[in-house]
């Protein structure tokens, strides 16, 4: 009955947002309701999303209702995007995020930590070898800032961590291995603010982060289709707001950069694309750089363990 009341909540929500309900399940094992979304009237197209909420989850409270509603309002948008699954790091690695299984559960070791489990995969536009298995680990502290440790309020700063975290050569991108660790802590938020806090950047490497998001999302990854230039998820990893993201789209429209195709989309040009090699680049640099040495010294015998 729990099922069946949340199934009709979110069906009258996504449709609220433009959004269709395509195919609904329970987990038993988790006791989690599942819920494969699509815009409405496109699920022909492929460009879905899956919601993933708690049986027990209080639809009726109305900050959680308000939350829901506004999640869907921008997943709506994202799915938009030719490959809505996917974002960028700030240092140039373009990634897709999936097999996040929702909501946050305890940890079984013991530690007084919840943890959320799920992957991301190196999207260069060739075959996706390269991933990386996630342990988003939270505090105690800061489930205190987190109006409840499911989907619509976690999964924005659980992406912008693990783009964070990968930035910093914390996590590793392999062909297999075991689940990598992304400690969700205070350093994550401003008490001051109180906001989620990622990476302080200026108007010249947003600039190059929009036109990054629009060589690898549109040109590489979507066949030139035009992608969502103004995020509140990319303006909160970048630390700035979306007005800043539209200053950005702005300039780079001037330049050739990116076409415009609404006031909130744009589209890779061609004068981007011939920038290939310096993404190309940049991107092996990145590669390298979250690549830790010491395996290769254990691999070759250069070790005295």
């Amino acid at each position: 009955m729990r099922s069946e009341v949340l199934t009709v909540q979110v069906e009258a929500a996504a449709r609220a947002a433009g959004l269709a309900v395509v195919s609904s399940e329970a987990d038993a094992s988790r006791v989690t309701a599942k819920f494969l979304l699509a815009l409405a009237g496109d699920a022909a197209a492929g460009r879905t999303m899956l919601l993933e909420l708690s049986e027990r989850f209080e639809f009726g409270r109305p900050d959680l209702r308000d939350g829901v509603r506004a999640y869907l309002a921008e997943a709506a948008k994202r799915l938009r995007n030719p490959r809505p699954e996917c974002a960028l790091t700030l240092h140039g690695i373009p990634l897709s995020f999936g097999r996040f299984e929702w909501p946050f559960h305890p940890s079984s070791s013991g530690a007084d930590t919840s943890l959320v489990h799920g992957e991301v995969r190196l999207e260069d536009g060739g075959e996706s070898v390269l991933h990386a298995k996630i342990a988003a680990s939270m505090t105690v502290t800061f489930r205190d800032v987190v109006a409840a440790p499911e989907q619509p309020f976690a999964e924005g700063f659980v992406y912008n961590a693990v783009r964070k975290t990968m930035d910093q050569g914390q996590l590793e991108l392999v062909k297999s291995g075991n689940r990598q660790p992304v400690p969700l802590t205070t350093r994550f938020y401003s008490p001051k603010y109180k906001a989620f806090s990622f990476n302080d950047t200026s108007e010249e490497q947003r600039n190059g982060f929009v036109a990054g998001k629009v060589y690898w999302l549109s040109g590489v990854l979507g066949g030139g289709a035009p992608v969502w230039l103004l995020d509140p998820r990319d303006a909160q990893y970048l630390n700035t707001t979306v007005e800043e993201l539209r200053k950005a789209v702005g300039s780079l429209a001037v330049e050739g950069i990116l076409r415009a195709t609404d006031a909130e989309y744009g589209a890779a040009t061609e004068k981007l694309m011939e920038r290939r090699e310096e993404y190309v680049a940049q991107l092996e640099r990145m590669l390298a750089f979250i690549r830790p040495s010491f395996n290769e010294e254990m691999r070759h015998g250069l070790t005295n363990m």
